[in-house]
């Protein structure tokens, strides 16, 4: 390694040795041997105790399963030290914490804590209890220490040199951020929020659509960040990366390499990302129940894990977060728009029989997108800028050279105060952008017939504190619509952006809707169409509607199953509905990797043009996952996950998935076909490991039907 690099690697601690014993002058025979007051034996260290017990408690990290200690920075831990006598006013010692693998003073990478009346350094310490030959220590990191896993160190000062204690792995030690300490720039200030943001395992994802009443879905991921092999993982994640050993202190700098190393472009980081229908290669997105399988992966093989969609990366970015102390949440923004100029603005093309004009549109709308939201002080902002910020791993757009996103203030989101790092604009207008929608002809002219300036960012959920009910956090993103505080902060966010000027529509006087009950996978769809006419005279519109099986990245899967063309004649100033009926054997046959619908209605009279999208997310059928034993710790209990296929077709090459942190390990089944009407029952022994509540997450996929997933809380 070049000497003038600095150290990026943090795990491999074996790639140094100190000297057992330092001199202070380089002369040669400097004298090894301790030399003691005249009458004293030479001090030395017998053994060094880490107090594992009293500071997990005090740190909240006794549920990591990990042999070594797990503190956070800017809080007292304790050690005991055992020397070979009692010592006495002459005697001098340090305790010496060295992280990376070139450890020295300047860059903090080496830290020294003295005692007493030699207390100075920047990491504190005091003597808290003598008792004969044995010192209980009190040592407290600064509160923007370096982040990561530190070699400890004993060493007895004398006049020529130190003399320090073995290398001992057993004394080594993890240092986390700290959201209880308030110089701590992770400084949570409520402690609900601490124990659901830091400190619990499971979570809920939300998905599916939020225009139709009941089509929000809920996946319930298990974070694991406490698992054996999850913590390390992480580290090596920042490792992998070259991160400088020195910059793991910076809360930025960690989250944003982070958001970058999750996804596998530019970096070889941890997951592939794969929107399409063939997981052949690796595990179909839909069939993970955690983070816990994905992160042992990767760290064990060095090799990206496939495949991910958005909330898988959210899913597995939270606990990197989580696991390293730093307060996390997963957010759902349903409809989320993907501005790829950065204008505000969501350009859509539409052909002249109302389909979208997919080589011509550039910008996206997906059914919803999931990102993380990370706590913070922001140092490098306004003080009223800090608080939540989001941060999002899925590969979207480039940041500085860099697939990442985030930090962004969620409060500088919601001003229109694009001015600031980073990537604000870009999650501005996943929640604000405008949709433009533009019919082209044949020669290719636009024609722009609907400006909504409503549609996107329709709302923001993520799981409530304390609770498997979600919390509406919209209001925290933006002001309500319509509103001046709203129209203000549009105003500043055009300021710093590049926004076009919105083309003036004539006014419009044809209006068109679209509704459409919650359905179960394999039952027909009724789509209720309401045109109203706001003229003095009967008009006739023609009207055409398009059906595909699409992705929730509103990508179709498949070419259309649907191609109704039709006639309404609607009276002046009134509306006139049409119900259509989509059989289930029409989508059926053109399913796709995820059991959504999207419709697209347009119609036209005279010089009058509408159009309208509804998208149904399909219900899909029951997983059951049972206990039975005595849920205690320590003590044999099993667990039983059953499926029925409702289905008329057989459902070939089948995984199923379960995983509870804390009292299953991810285990998986295949089977080869599931007949129609079969029902299947999957059993496994596990012990739980801790006490308190713990879930268990269950899914069952296979290429006909994806997302199939159930939770048990036990």
């Amino acid at each position: 390694m070049d000497p003038r690099e600095p150290a990026t690697t943090n795990l491999l601690l074996k790639a140094f040795e100190l000297p057992e014993f330092e001199a202070f002058d380089s002369e040669p025979g400097s004298d090894a041997v301790p030399r003691a007051a005249p009458g004293l034996l030479p001090l030395s260290v017998q053994s060094v105790d880490m107090c594992l017990q009293t500071n997990k408690t005090n740190h909240y990290t006794s549920a990591y399963k990990i042999q070594n200690l797990v503190i956070r920075r800017g809080q007292e831990f304790i050690m005991k030290v055992t020397f070979s006598r009692p010592l006495t006013q002459t005697d001098d010692f340090q305790v010496e914490f060295m992280i990376g693998s070139k450890p020295v003073t300047s860059d903090n990478t080496m830290v020294v804590a003295t005692f007493d009346s030699r207390r100075r350094g920047p990491w504190s310490g005091r003597v808290v209890e003598a008792r004969g030959q044995v010192l209980t220590l009190g040592i407290t990191p600064t509160a923007n220490a370096i982040v990561g896993k530190y070699s400890t160190w004993v060493a007895i000062v004398m006049a020529n040199g130190k003399q320090r204690t073995k290398r001992d792995a057993v004394t080594d030690l993890y240092l986390l951020f700290n959201a209880w300490a308030k110089d701590d720039a992770v400084f949570y200030p409520n402690e609900a929020g601490r124990r659901e943001y830091v400190l619990n395992d499971h979570g809920i994802i939300y998905q599916g659509s939020i225009e139709t009443a009941d089509s929000v879905t809920e996946r319930s991921w298990d974070y694991g960040q406490f698992e054996r092999g999850v913590l390390d993982a992480c580290i090596y994640i920042l490792d992998v990366s070259k991160m400088p050993i020195a910059d793991r202190s910076d809360i930025i700098k960690v989250v944003r390499k982070g958001s970058a190393m999750i996804n596998v472009q530019d970096d070889n980081g941890v997951l592939v990302g794969n929107w399409s229908d063939n997981y052949s290669m690796g595990t179909p997105p839909t069939s993970w129940t955690g983070s816990v399988s994905i992160l042992l992966q990767y760290a064990s093989s060095g090799v990206p894990v496939c495949y991910a969609q958005c909330w898988v990366f959210a899913g597995v970015f939270n606990t990197f977060l989580r696991c390293l102390g730093i307060p996390a949440r997963v957010i759902t923004n349903f409809i989320s728009a993907h501005d790829n100029n950065g204008n505000l603005t969501t350009n859509l093309i539409f052909n002249s029989d109302g389909s979208l004009d997919t080589d011509d549109t550039k910008d996206s709308i997906w059914n919803f997108h999931c990102w993380n939201e990370a706590y913070m002080v922001r140092a490098d902002l306004p003080p009223d800028l800090g608080g939540w910020q989001v941060v999002d791993a899925t590969p979207q757009e480039n940041s500085d050279g860099y697939f990442r996103c985030g930090p962004a203030s969620v409060v500088a989101i919601k001003e229109g105060l694009l001015c600031h790092p980073f990537d604000l604009n870009f999650v501005f207008s996943e929640v604000n952008s405008v949709v433009v929608s533009s019919t082209k002809d044949r020669y290719g002219t636009l024609t722009t017939f609907k400006v909504d300036k409503e549609y996107v960012g329709k709302a923001l959920y993520t799981k409530a504190i304390n609770s498997t009910a979600f919390e509406d956090i919209t209001i925290t993103y933006k002001y309500p619509e319509g509103s001046v505080e709203d129209s203000l902060a549009m105003a500043r966010a055009q300021e710093y952006s590049s926004q076009c000027s919105l083309p003036k529509l004539p006014k419009a006087w044809l209006f068109v809707k679209m509704s459409a009950a919650q359905v179960k996978l394999g039952q027909d769809v009724n789509l209720v169409v309401v045109f109203t006419n706001q003229s003095d005279v009967t008009q006739t519109v023609r009207a055409n509607l398009t059906g595909s099986v699409t992705y929730y990245t509103g990508v179709r899967a498949r070419d259309p199953f649907k191609n109704l063309v039709f006639s309404v004649t609607v009276g002046a100033q009134q509306e006139q509905s049409k119900t259509l009926n989509i059989t289930a054997q029409e989508y059926l046959a053109n399913r796709g990797s995820l059991v959504s619908l999207s419709f697209v209605v347009s119609g036209h009279s005279g010089e009058q043009s509408v159009s309208a999208t509804q998208v149904v997310t399909l219900q899909t059928p029951e997983l059951t996952v049972t206990v039975s034993g005595t849920p205690r710790v320590q003590q044999q209990m099993f667990v039983s996950v059953s499926f029925t296929n409702p289905f008329s077709f057989t459902l070939q090459d089948v995984i199923v998935c379960m995983e509870g942190s804390g009292l299953i390990s991810p285990k998986q089944h295949s089977y080869s076909t599931i007949a129609p009407w079969a029902k299947i029952t999957w059993k496994e022994s596990c012990i739980p490991q801790v006490t308190g509540l713990r879930h268990i997450t269950a899914s069952l996929d296979c290429s006909d039907l994806r997302g199939v997933t159930s939770t048990l809380c036990t």
